[in-house]
């Protein structure tokens, strides 16, 4: 994958503020995980689970059943995810092509949404200390700002899944 051509999410934030440009308000939820995700320098998503059919999967892309809707997008705009696109999934519904780059229409968060997965992205020997600080500090603000319940976990080699309660 070409990090030049699919920058992670953090990287594209870094890229508009170097720019000059300011972070759009998307919506009070998202923002926040774009201010963390800043903060930590760690690829961060948020993404809307109320119908979801199936357990969210990190996972390689699976074109001859996969399918995903481009944030903004309808049922005319499909694509179809390379076959080596690493890829959030729930059941053949692509929630963010190549890794953290692109978000889908499916995932998006609205005001009547109830459950919300926030994938908090990195490596066990590179940043995990960043991401543990960035757990402690999202589920902080998520309870003090948005009365949520937080439920948090890890998914590594040792750990293959995390299941809500």
């Amino acid at each position: 994958m070409n990090p030049n051509k699919y920058p992670c999410s953090v990287e594209a934030l870094f890229k508009r503020l170097a720019k000059g440009k300011e972070l759009p308000h998307i919506n009070p939820l998202v923002d926040l995980n774009n201010a963390v995700s800043l903060k930590y320098t760690l690829p961060m998503g948020t993404h809307n689970l109320d119908n979801a059919s199936t357990d969210i999967m990190m996972r390689l892309a699976q074109p001859e059943t996969d399918e995903f809707i481009p944030l903004g997008k309808g049922k005319d705009d499909v694509e179809i995810p390379d076959e080596s696109e690493v890829v959030y999934a729930v059941g053949n519904e692509v929630r963010t092509r190549r890794w953290t780059w692109r978000q889908s229409d499916k995932g998006k968060i609205t005001p009547d949404t109830t459950s919300v997965f926030f994938p908090i992205d990195g490596f066990v020997d590179v940043n995990k200390d960043a991401v543990d600080r960035a757990v402690a500090d999202l589920s902080a603000q998520l309870e003090e700002l948005f009365n949520m319940k937080i439920q948090s976990g890890i998914v590594d080699q040792a750990h293959q899944s995390f299941a809500w309660k």
